[in-house]
């Protein structure tokens, strides 16, 4: 009884987040306590209540119930009550009892939490010490969100995803060749931004086709969750703005370009990035711009960053690449005519670089380079270069920045990124299998009244209401338009001889057969697809999933899945055209084209599905023909005119602009094919000569810069090979309460436990948990197994929660040591450094939260250097809290002195914390911003804004790096036992 009287202010042990409780009542039995923050009342038993009695000493900060606050200087003690004596804000003295502290009063901090007698258990204090330095050290890396997701260490897309996320407000157009991952790009560039607090919204727009497989990636390589948008989740909102659901949304192109309504939506929201996936479908001429383009050119005019993605920038031709570019800088390209002038200039850049890889070379290749170079930093490389005397290192530093320079300097480099598989490498080879078959009647007598008669062609497209040249190319579309004719009485595929021979291909086991793998069939149309899959069911008995734009996004996905299954899955996929763009079907080899689309672009999408990065083996390109059928002549323009199958050139959509006109013509006309072929082989090659030496060919210099992705994928080898991680993730997931077993080959199991704490990614109570692994090759192999790094997401919601909450901010244990009396105390206090900057700034990168660690006996002598943290955690014991608590309570005096000398002793720290990371961002940013500016001098494609933006972060970084002050983040006390303890 003589323990508590109403009035008196304690809280409770195990409830510590209900705030400062009043003793209501109290008799020898029990004691009532409420909490006037949260309105709760407990009651508990007298002798055994979980309770600690609230006592500020000097120079703690205390709040009344009516809102003013008291630094205390003394206390008095009346009825049992404490009275606390000290200053106001205004500096008055007053007095305030304890009954009048306000209830809200919260005990977060180290300092207020132990003088409280709240103590955590031990190894949480351990782990809350090695949280902050395991942070500090990731946060530095220079691969931070680059290391953590399930991607292969490619150079250039190492190269991009570090040189795009590092701008301000990036806006580029990642335009590498078909199957070079423009996507994985994206993916990297969006999680640095999200990781380092650049971006924390952002808006993917994708064709409809392509959601759930941009879903699907995102998750499964990124770990990002997204939330995917559409009609009927956007009605389930009712009024509300359906893009506010989510930070990350996905949306289809389809359904948003075709409504105003939600554009208006999409629109009103703060987004930090847009993506926008095949970019080449915006339609935009100086007349007249689509409603796709005018949709994404309204939110790109308020969102801060923008990616296009599209492998084809110049499908439409260079005013559709003129017309993306405009998307990321109406300013820069603001005339088609000028921007036309520019791509000539390109060719001396070009020439001036392989004449700088020559050097000293001749007085012709210095012309070439002095033509391109006025600045004086420029021309004193130059006479390094052509100076005997200039030692080989000194050279070819002189040659690397001059290189950097031109490249910097001149031409779209800067907004525009397209690597090409030639010069990335590593490609496996193509290889066409043509197959000849002869037509059956049902083709052969429509193809032969074309010959015989000029005018039957007009007839026929007015009869069929095909186009042309289709109605020549796709028979069976051409036979079924004809379902008038009364010899057309049976279904297409029943007699078509591509349907029989692709039959015996599939059961054919030996090495010109497809029985042992999988097949990938794409045709021209949905009807095709549909049919053709009908006859391999019902003429040889084969069940193959269809994928064309019929179906819903769901019904197409679950194609996909069926034919992606290796244990179970089909092996043949029929695809409509559809099936060319953004599919990933690269655990395939064989593709065979059912018939052959009329334009190359389209042809190289489709090869594009299987000749991806990545891809093990030679790509198995299947064409049956007819014999003598404009199919053949199509064939023959592919090949002779433009080694089409070989591999891509990015010049087809200008040949076929060139050339397809006459090439329809041509079908059914053997002299005039051959005249075609031979004119277009010929603007083929002089179009590779032009891309070899132009803009093309900086572009590729310019997409990948070597050094650089070296030094990435070596900064994020560095995180892989990291030992400290299975240690620390070990201990972490002890105390939060996850199971984890080995499954073998270095795979575990991750399973919630009955204790775990609430809210862990990926593993909710009640639910089996996931596989996961250390090893990024494993993890690449197995899209069951998590890849387990200092950035997935469970690892960084533990750091977190430590990080940003109270768990492990006070300890106390027992140290046994025959050389230490018993009953001495010491105090391990861990100081953070606090700099409060937005997350956009991404202050961490040179300065994260610093640890400094002060370790004092009861006399205040430091013993910080001569105990280091690990060997004392090794010979500490752990102590019951009830215990714990009687300790701090019989040296609170004491704790109090060593807590106000601790923080002496950690702000001698704080000057030369503070100044290394001001000599890391200044040389950093300084560097950069010199380089910008000597850039914009030269290439406009640098805007204003970005420059601005940089001196606006480095003064911001500055003053906030000034501003840094230490507080106190953990302490552990440390009491000294005697060998009988």
């Amino acid at each position: 009884m003589s323990d508590f009287s109403p009035g008196q202010r304690w809280i409770s042990d195990g409830e510590a987040e209900l705030g400062l409780g009043t003793i209501l009542s109290c008799d020898p039995r029990s004691v009532t306590v409420l909490f006037g923050a949260s309105q709760e009342t407990r009651t508990y038993s007298s002798r055994q209540a979980p309770l600690t009695r609230v006592a500020f000493g000097s120079g703690d900060r205390i709040r009344a119930a009516s809102g003013w606050t008291l630094t205390v200087d003394d206390s008095k003690e009346s009825e049992g009550l404490i009275v606390y004596i000290g200053e106001d804000e205004q500096g008055e003295l007053r007095e305030l009892p304890e009954a009048q502290l306000a209830d809200t009063m919260q005990f977060d901090q180290a300092r207020d939490r132990l003088l409280t007698g709240q103590v955590d258990r031990n190894d949480w204090f351990d782990l809350r010490f090695r949280t902050l330095h395991h942070h500090h050290r990731v946060e530095q890396n220079p691969a931070l969100g680059l290391a953590g997701p399930r991607i292969d260490l490619i150079p250039h897309q190492l190269y991009i995803a570090d040189e795009v996320a590092r701008r301000h407000a990036p806006r580029v157009l990642l335009a590498d060749e078909v199957g070079l991952g423009k996507t994985i790009e994206a993916g990297l560039i969006l999680h640095r931004l999200l990781l380092t607090g650049r971006a924390e919204r952002a808006l993917v727009l994708v064709p409809a086709s392509l959601t759930h497989q941009w879903l699907v990636e995102l998750l499964r390589r990124f770990a990002l969750e997204v939330t995917l948008l559409d009609e009927q989740q956007s009605l389930a909102h009712g009024d509300s703005n359906p893009f506010e659901t989510g930070q990350l949304v996905l949306a289809s192109q389809d359904w948003l370009f075709a409504n105003p309504h939600r554009q208006a939506q999409a629109q009103a929201c703060q987004w930090d990035l847009l993506i926008v996936d095949e970019a080449h479908h915006l339609d935009w001429s100086p007349d007249h711009a689509g409603p796709g383009y005018a949709c994404v050119g309204r939110l790109a005019a308020d969102v801060p960053g923008l990616l296009l993605l599209t492998a084809t920038p110049e499908q439409m031709g260079l005013e559709s690449h003129f017309a993306r570019l405009r998307l990321l800088d109406p300013d820069r390209y603001h005339s088609l005519e000028r921007f036309k002038e520019e791509e000539q200039h390109y060719v001396e850049v070009a020439e001036a670089i392989d004449a700088l890889e020559r050097l000293p070379g001749s007085a012709e290749d210095h012309a070439r380079l002095a033509a391109v170079m006025d600045e004086a930093d420029s021309l004193a490389l130059l006479d390094t270069l052509a100076n005997p005397e200039s030692g080989e290192p000194q050279q070819a530093n002189a040659r690397q920045q001059l290189r950097d320079q031109l490249l910097d300097r001149h031409g779209t480099g800067r907004v525009m990124f397209r690597n090409s598989r030639r010069h990335v490498g590593g490609f496996p080879e193509r290889r066409l299998h043509v197959t000849e078959l002869e037509p059956p009647s049902s083709y052969r007598r429509v193809l032969g009244r074309l010959e015989r008669d000029e005018d039957y062609l007009d007839e026929l497209l007015i009869e069929t209401g095909l186009d042309h040249p289709e109605v020549l190319i796709y028979l069976d579309s051409m036979y079924r338009a004809l379902s008038d004719d009364p010899l057309n009485t049976e279904p297409w595929w029943q007699f078509d001889p591509r349907v029989t021979w692709l039959m015996e291909k599939l059961a054919d086991t030996g090495e010109s057969g497809f029985a042992n793998d999988k097949v990938l069939v794409i045709a021209h149309d949905r009807e095709t697809a549909q049919g053709l899959a009908e006859g391999l069911r019902v003429l040889g008995g084969m069940h193959a999933p269809v994928f064309h734009e019929g179906l819903s996004l769901v019904e197409r996905d679950r194609a996909a899945a069926a034919f992606a299954d290796e244990e179970e899955g089909s092996q043949v996929l029929v695809c409509s055209e559809i099936g060319s763009e953004g599919r990933n079907f690269q655990f395939c080899r064989h593709l065979v084209m059912f018939d052959l689309p009329l334009h190359p672009d389209q042809l190289e999408q489709r090869i594009g599905r299987l000749d991806r990065i990545g891809q093990r083996h030679a790509i198995e390109l299947h064409v049956p023909v007819f014999t003598g059928s404009p199919g053949e002549k199509l064939l023959r323009w592919y090949r002779e005119g433009m080694d089409a199958f070989s591999a891509p050139h990015a010049v087809g959509s200008e040949i076929f602009d060139a050339f397809g006109d006459a090439l329809a013509d041509a079908l059914l006309d053997e002299e005039s094919l051959t005249e075609v072929i031979t004119e277009t082989r010929a603007l083929f090659e002089s179009r590779l000569a032009e891309r070899d030496a132009g803009r093309n060919r900086l572009l590729e210099l310019n997409a990948c810069r070597h050094e650089r992705a070296d030094e990435v994928a070596a900064a994020i080898r560095e995180l892989d090979e990291d030992r400290a991680l299975p240690r620390y993730l070990e201990l972490a997931l002890d105390i939060f309460g996850v199971d984890s077993q080995e499954l073998g080959g270095g795979i575990m199991h991750l399973q919630p436990s009955p204790q775990m704490l609430d809210g862990l990614p990926g593993l909710a109570k009640g639910e089996d948990g996931f596989s996961a692994t250390f090893s990024r090759s494993r993890a690449l192999a197995r899209d069951d197994v998590h890849r387990l790094s200092w950035e997935h997401p469970l690892l960084r919601e533990m750091m977190g929660r430590i990080i940003d909450g109270t768990m492990g901010n006070t300890a106390l244990a027992l140290l046994k040591h025959p050389s230490l009396p018993a009953g001495r105390v010491m105090a391990e206090l861990i100081f953070r450094t606090h700099c409060p900057a937005p997350r956009t700034l991404h202050l961490n990168r040179f300065l994260p939260p610093t640890a400094v660690r002060v370790l004092l006996d009861e006399s205040g002598v430091n013993l910080t250097d001569k105990i280091s943290f690990t060997g004392l955690s090794k010979n500490l014991r752990k102590v019951k809290k009830a215990m714990a608590r009687d300790l701090i309570r019989s040296r609170l005096d004491a704790l109090r002195e060593l807590l106000d000398r601790g923080e002496q002793e950690a702000e001698r720290e704080l000057p030369s914390i503070v100044e290394s990371a001001q000599v890391r961002m200044r040389e950093e940013l300084d560097g950069e911003l010199a380089r910008l500016v000597a850039l914009a001098r030269h290439n406009p494609a640098v805007r204003d804004d970005e420059l601005t933006a940089l001196r606006d972060e480095r003064s911001a970084l500055d003053t906030a790096i000034e501003g840094t002050r230490l507080r106190l983040d953990a302490v552990r006390v440390i009491v000294t036992v005697g060998e009988e303890s």
